[in-house]
């Protein structure tokens, strides 16, 4: 392993930059200061098949665990292999935990202070483009939660990224169902505390950031969207059966349920704003990995195209 640079405390009234690069292969796992957070974040890249061309850089986001335990994309699936032949940069952000990836308005006791929207908006952009002589050019993918955060993303800075895919996320917050979705994730399983995200039940805030009332924001962008039904075939169950019992397979079949009538109500609001996407309802599934992987794959053309790289 080779190290680059040199880490430094972190100041409030220090510019963003990458404070360290540790090039392992080519993987290079960065630390970039953010100034609205106070603190170095984690940044791992995939270099592309060939790294003395510029190519455009993939974001993947994880799910609720930000990618700090072992539910992620790098732990439960093959997309790192998958992607290892492409003409792409894939980044991959290690941090956020129960954060949605977006600003909140208060520190939070438990989750700390979280300004990913800024963080992935205005200040990880330019300085990826500056240190991997990159195209410029982006796109986002996520599930579970982040497959809601990649379209909150892509409606706070439009154009930024040419192509999203969302899998299996609940793109309406706004509405009772949809807090109580929220709430579930960051509260119940992360314990921290809604009102310091979007503030109580009734603030302004949640519906300012629910994908599906904002869907005007999504024109121009490539979009990939899928879900299942929540119905278990045996590989469900199996693996359920095996990692928590039934009580995690009623879970998963419910989460997956719910997810599936949030994405329904995006696409009769795109269909009505005549935004185009492309969706992927799958008749059976549970809200796990291999479904994601899958999506990952059968996306991969979509997100290929919006890149400007063969498929």
């Amino acid at each position: 392993m080779m190290m680059l640079g040199g880490g430094a405390s972190a100041a409030p009234d220090r510019a963003s930059g990458i404070t360290s690069i540790a090039k392992e292969g080519r993987t290079w796992h960065l630390r970039v200061y953010s100034p609205a957070m106070g603190r170095d974040i984690s940044v791992d890249v995939q270099r592309p098949v060939d790294e003395s061309v510029p190519a455009p850089n993939l974001y993947m986001l994880n799910g609720l665990d930000g990618g700090e335990g072992t539910a992620n994309w790098k732990a439960q699936t093959n997309a790192l292999d998958f992607l290892a032949g492409k003409q792409v940069n894939v980044i991959q952000p290690i941090g956020g935990f129960g954060s949605y990836y977006t600003d909140w308005q208060h520190s939070d006791p438990v989750l700390g202070v979280n300004k990913w929207r800024t963080f992935f908006t205005q200040e990880l952009p330019p300085l990826l483009d500056d240190a991997l002589h990159s195209t410029g050019v982006n796109a986002l993918t996520g599930l579970s939660t982040s497959g809601t955060s990649v379209l909150q993303l892509a409606e706070a800075a439009p154009g930024l990224w040419k192509a999203v895919a969302a899998y299996s996320g609940c793109a309406q917050i706004a509405d009772p169902i949809g807090q109580q979705f929220v709430k579930l994730a960051v509260e119940t399983w992360a314990g921290g505390d809604t009102e310091n995200m979007y503030g109580p039940s009734a603030d302004p805030q949640w519906a300012a950031n629910d994908p599906v009332l904002n869907a005007e924001k999504l024109r121009g962008t490539t979009l990939y969207i899928s879900s299942g039904s929540g119905i278990p075939v045996m590989e469900d169950v199996k693996y359920y059966l095996a990692s928590g019992g039934p009580t995690t397979l009623a879970l998963g079949m419910i989460i997956e349920g719910a997810v599936n009538g949030c994405t329904v109500n995006l696409k009769n609001r795109l269909d009505a704003l005549a935004i185009p996407a492309t969706y992927q309802f799958t008749p059976v599934g549970t809200h796990y990995y291999p479904y994601w992987e899958k999506a990952l794959h059968d996306s991969w053309p979509m997100l290929a195209q919006g890149m400007n790289v063969p498929a």
